[in-house]
C-alpha cells in the first residue's frame, strides 16, 4: 500500500497474495518489480494522435505525468483513447461522429480503469470532446482524477490579425460573396493554424478547460496554457504529484463535483463567453456525478454573471492573451470577491477554491484589455441564453451577447440538412431577414447533432451575420456567434414542433425575452401534426445507429445511459 494511504488500494486486488501470482506475472512484463506490487496503479488515459494539432502535442504530456507519478511513488500505466477534429469533419459527414466520440471516450477510459482495477487516473485531452469525455469517466468511476489540458494553440498571424481556425471558416463565406480573393483565402488556410494546440479562441476545448479549472478538477492556470509553450509541460508533471497526494488522501471526484462546483464551472463560462456546447456538456457531466442540473440552472446564472472577457469567436483576443492577463484564477477572483462563486467547494489539490485564490490580485492589471474590470464588464449578464417557446417547449440554447438585432421576425427557410442549407447560402439564396432553419440534426435525427459552423461562417463571410437568423435541433461550434439558436428540443426527429415548420411560416427570435415562437396556430400545427412521420432512420447498424437507439434529447446533455432499465 502507499505510504500514508488510509484507504486499500482497489489494485490490491490484482496484485496481493499467493492467489494473484500470474496477474503480477503479467505487471513484471509490463516492467513491475517486487517493490511495486503495493504501489497505487494509475492509469494516464493518453489522447495524442497526429488526426488534428489539438492533439499531437499531449505524448510529451503524458511521458512528463508518467516520469512524475513514478517519482510519487505510483505505478503508472498508459493507455490510448480516440478523438475526433471537429475542425477537420465539420461541414461533412464525419462530424456525426463527434459528439458520439465524447461517449466513446468516457466509455473507454471507464472500461479501461474499472477492467484494470486502478487506484487513480490522469486523463490527458485536448479536442472539444475529450475534455467532457473524459469528466463523465471520471465522475462515473469516482477514483482519484485530475484533468490535464492539452494546451491552446498560439494564434496565426496574417495582414496585421490575429487568425483562428474560425478565419478560415469565415474566409470561405468571404469568398463565395465575392468580398476577397482566391489568394486572400488560399493566406488565411496557411496561416491560421501556426502548431500544436487546441483552437484559440474561447471556443469549446477553451470553454471546457477553463470549467473543470473553475471545478477544481485541473489546476490553477493551467487550462490557458499554449500547448507548444514549457509551462505546459511542467503544469503536466505538477499535476500528477498533486494526483498521487489525493490518492493518499482519498479525494475523489464526486467530493469536487457537487451542484455548488458546477455552478462555479458555469458562472466562469459565462464570464468568459463560453461556448454554447458547454451547455450539453455539464448536463453530461452532473447527470454521469448523480447531480440535479437542468437548463434553467443556466439561465439563472446568466442572469447574475456579467460578461469579462472579450474572447473570440465575438471579441478581440484568444486564450493566450487571457492568460498573460491573469487567466481563469483572475477572473474567478472577481466573481469570488462579489459573491458569485462558492469558494468553500474543495479543488483536486486538497484547498478550497478560496484558499486557491487567496494571493490572486481582486482586479486584473491596468495594462490589459482582454479581461474588464468590474465596474466595466463586457456585457452585464451571461451571454448563453436558454429559449423556450412553441418551438423548443424543452428549451434551445442561444448566444446572445455581440448581436446588433437580439430579435428577429422573418420567413422561414427550410433545410433537412446541413449540406442543402449551406449550399444556399453559397450560392445566394439567403437574404437579409430570413430565419434558417436546419433539422432533422439533432441527436437521433442526425445522429449525432452536428455542430453547424459551416453555415454560420457562410452567414458571417457573406455579410448577412446581423440580419439572418438560424435555428436547428444540432449544435454549434465554439467558434459560432451572430443570431443562432442551437440545441432546438425536442428535435424534428421525435416530432418536435421544429418538424412542423414549412417554408415562408414567419418565426421570431426574441433573444431579450428567451422566446422562440413559430406564428402558426395550435389548430394548423395539429393538422400539420397529423400528417407528419418520422422519416426512416439514417443508419441501421454500427456505432451510428447505436447512438441514435440510446441518446437522450439535448435538453437532458444527449447522454446515452439515462434509465436504460425504466
Amino acid at each position: 500500500m502507499m505510504a500514508n494511504s488510509p484507504f486499500p488500494l482497489r489494485s490490491q486486488v490484482v496484485t496481493q497474495g499467493v492467489q494473484r501470482s500470474p496477474n503480477r506475472a503479467m505487471l513484471r512484463a509490463v516492467g513491475f518489480r517486487d517493490e511495486d506490487f503495493g504501489k497505487p496503479i494509475v492509469g494516464i488515459a493518453n489522447a495524442h494522435s497526429t488526426i488534428t494539432p489539438c492533439n499531437m502535442g499531449i505524448q510529451t504530456l503524458a511521458e512528463r505525468a508518467e516520469a512524475a507519478l513514478k517519482a510519487a511513488g505510483c505505478m503508472p500505466q498508459v493507455f490510448g483513447t480516440i478523438t475526433i477534429s471537429d475542425g477537420i469533419s465539420m461541414g461533412t459527414e464525419g462530424m456525426k461522429y463527434s459528439l458520439v466520440s465524447r461517449e466513446v471516450i468516457a466509455d473507454s477510459i471507464e472500461t479501461v480503469v474499472n477492467g484494470q482495477s486502478m487506484d487513480g487516473l490522469l486523463a490527458i485531452g485536448g479536442c472539444d470532446k475529450n475534455m467532457p469525455g473524459a469528466m463523465i469517466a471520471m465522475a462515473r468511476l469516482n477514483v482519484p482524477s485530475i484533468f490535464v489540458y492539452g494546451g491552446t494553440i498560439k494564434p496565426g498571424h496574417y495582414n496585421g490579425r490575429d487568425l483562428t481556425i474560425v478565419s478560415a471558416f469565415e474566409a470561405v463565406g468571404e469568398f463565395s460573396a465575392g468580398r476577397i480573393s482566391e489568394e486572400e483565402l488560399l493566406a488565411v488556410e496557411r496561416h491560421a493554424c501556426p502548431g500544436a494546440g487546441s483552437c484559440g479562441g474561447m471556443y469549446t476545448a477553451n470553454t471546457m478547460s477553463s470549467a473543470f479549472e473553475a471545478m477544481g478538477m485541473s489546476l490553477p492556470y493551467s487550462s490557458t496554457m499554449a500547448a507548444e509553450d514549457e509551462e505546459k509541460a511542467e503544469s503536466a508533471a505538477q499535476s500528477a504529484k498533486v494526483l498521487a497526494e489525493a490518492i493518499k488522501a482519498n479525494i475523489r471526484p464526486r467530493d469536487i463535483i457537487t451542484r455548488k462546483s458546477i455552478e462555479n464551472a458555469i458562472s466562469v463560462i459565462m464570464a468568459v463567453g463560453g461556448s454554447t456546447n458547454a451547455v450539453l456538456h455539464f448536463l453530461a457531466i452532473a447527470h454521469a456525478a448523480e447531480v440535479p442540473l437542468t437548463l434553467d440552472d443556466f439561465e439563472t446564472i446568466r442572469a447574475r454573471v456579467p460578461v469579462l472577457c472579450d474572447l473570440k469567436p465575438s471579441g478581440r483576443f484568444v486564450a493566450t492573451d487571457l492568460h498573460r492577463a491573469g487567466g481563469i484564477p483572475q477572473v474567478m477572483k472577481m466573481l469570488l470577491n462579489h459573491g458569485l462563486l462558492h469558494g468553500d467547494c474543495l479543488t483536486i489539490s486538497g484547498q478550497t477554491l478560496a484558499e486557491v485564490l487567496r494571493d490572486v490580485p481582486d482586479e486584473p492589471p491596468a495594462d490589459q484589455e482582454v479581461i474588464r474590470p468590474w465596474h466595466n464588464p463586457l456585457y452585464p449578464q451571461g451571454h448563453l441564453a436558454i429559449l423556450k417557446g412553441n418551438l423548443a417547449s424543452e428549451g434551445a440554447v442561444a448566444k446572445i451577447t455581440g448581436v446588433k438585432k437580439p430579435q428577429i421576425t422573418g420567413p422561414a427557410r427550410v433545410f433537412d440538412s446541413e449540406e442543402s442549407c449551406l449550399q444556399a447560402i453559397l450560392s445566394g439564396q439567403i437574404r437579409a431577414g430570413d430565419v434558417v432553419v436546419i433539422r432533422y440534426e439533432g441527436p437521433k435525427g442526425g445522429p449525432g447533432m452536428r455542430e453547424m459552423l459551416s453555415p454560420t461562417s457562410a452567414i458571417i463571410g457573406a455579410g448577412l451575420g446581423d440580419s439572418v437568423g438560424l435555428i436547428t435541433d444540432g449544435r454549434f461550434s465554439g467558434g459560432t456567434y451572430g443570431m443562432v439558436v442551437g440545441h432546438v428540443a425536442p428535435e424534428a426527429y421525435v416530432g418536435g414542433t421544429i418538424a412542423l415548420v414549412e417554408e415562408g411560416d414567419l418565426i421570431t427570435i426574441d433573444a431579450p425575452a428567451r422566446l422562440l415562437h413559430l406564428h402558426v396556430s395550435d389548430e394548423e400545427l395539429a393538422r400539420r401534426r397529423a400528417r407528419w412521420s418520422p422519416p426512416e432512420p439514417r443508419y441501421k447498424r454500427g456505432t451510428l445507429a447505436k447512438y441514435a437507439k440510446l441518446v437522450s434529447s439535448s435538453s437532458l446533455g444527449a447522454v446515452t445511459d439515462l434509465n436504460l432499465w425504466d
